[in-house]
C-alpha cells in the first residue's frame, strides 16, 4: 500500500515540475521526466509485487538516477554561475 503512495508522490512532483516550473527553465522538464520514471518504477514494483530495487535491475536504476542527478547538478551550477555574473 505504501508503494502506491510513493508512486503517487513522485507523479505529483513530476507534474508540478513540468507544468508549474517548466516555464521558468527548460531543465525542469528533464527533472519532471526523471520523477515520472521514478513514479513508474515504484508503481510497476507495487503492481508486480516485486522489489525492483534488488539485483542488476536495481543497480541499473540507481546508475541512471546518479547520472541524471549529476546532469541536474551541473545545470544548476551553470545557471547559478550565469545569474551571479549578470547581476
Amino acid at each position: 500500500m505504501l508503494d502506491y503512495l510513493y508512486a503517487a508522490m513522485w507523479f505529483i512532483v513530476a507534474l508540478l515540475l513540468v507544468f508549474r516550473f517548466g516555464k521558468l527553465n527548460k531543465i525542469f522538464y528533464f527533472a519532471g521526466a526523471l520523477f515520472f520514471v521514478m513514479g513508474a518504477w515504484w508503481l510497476v514494483g507495487a503492481i508486480l509485487q516485486q522489489d525492483l530495487f534488488a539485483g542488476a535491475l536495481g543497480w541499473a536504476f540507481r546508475g541512471v538516477m546518479a547520472v541524471a542527478l549529476v546532469l541536474l547538478c551541473m545545470a544548476y551550477y551553470r545557471e547559478r554561475k550565469k545569474d551571479n555574473s549578470e547581476g
